[in-house]
């Protein structure tokens, strides 16, 4: 009786996880089951993830290919806060609705957002321009939402309006969609992100 058994892999090269360099775990499946099989054995049957094949990237310049590398390395970087933001969107929008008092819910978020902005403002400040723009790009594609829309849904226009201002400052737009089937640059990312979550990259 064979049983294939596939253990999560971590990033190549990954350092012990703090706050300023959060990884990716990357597994190789999504889930497993036992059964009894025919003779009576108790079989585990696993379930492998898809995996995404590219064919090999052909750069017509120098530049193309430095910015296929500079992508990596800001994917590489912010991805595992895209899906932290995933994660915790999730969990803040359960919460919220076990509460029935208004005012205790915007407080709530008002305390959110604080905490938010004091534990991740020392790793925004040392993203470039660059990775602020993928990061919003990945927040996108992971939530299928823009992170203006997010900042609106639970802070409100005008809160999610002053942080779009903010963020114009600094040329970022938070209003900005993921369109990887029609812009080339979206293309890349999603390419890029789907390699790195796949630990082929």
């Amino acid at each position: 009786m064979a049983v294939l058994t596939i253990a999560a892999l971590p990033l190549r090269g990954a350092e012990p996880e703090t706050r300023d360099n959060l990884q990716l775990a990357v597994r190789a499946y999504e889930g497993y089951e036992h059964f009894v099989d025919e003779y009576g054995d108790t079989v585990r049957m696993t379930y492998i993830r898809n995996i995404t094949v590219y064919p090999p990237l052909k750069f017509k310049n120098k530049k193309e290919e430095e910015f296929y590398w500079r992508t990596v390395r800001d994917v590489r970087k912010t991805l595992p806060y895209a899906k932290l933001a995933f994660s915790a969107l999730c969990e803040t929008y359960e919460y919220i609705q076990t509460i029935p008092d208004k005012k205790q819910r915007e407080k709530h978020l008002k305390t959110l957002e604080k905490d938010i902005f004091e534990q991740y403002k020392p790793v925004v400040k040392k993203m470039t321009r660059n990775q602020g723009k993928v990061m919003l790009k990945l927040i996108y594609r992971e939530t299928d939402q823009t992170s203006f829309h997010i900042v609106k849904a639970f802070l409100g226009s005008f809160r999610a309006g002053f942080w779009q201002v903010f963020g114009s400052f600094f040329g970022i737009n938070m209003k900005a969609g993921f369109k990887p089937d029609k812009n080339k640059e979206d293309a890349i990312i999603e390419r890029v992100a789907t390699l790195i979550e796949q630990g082929a990259l």
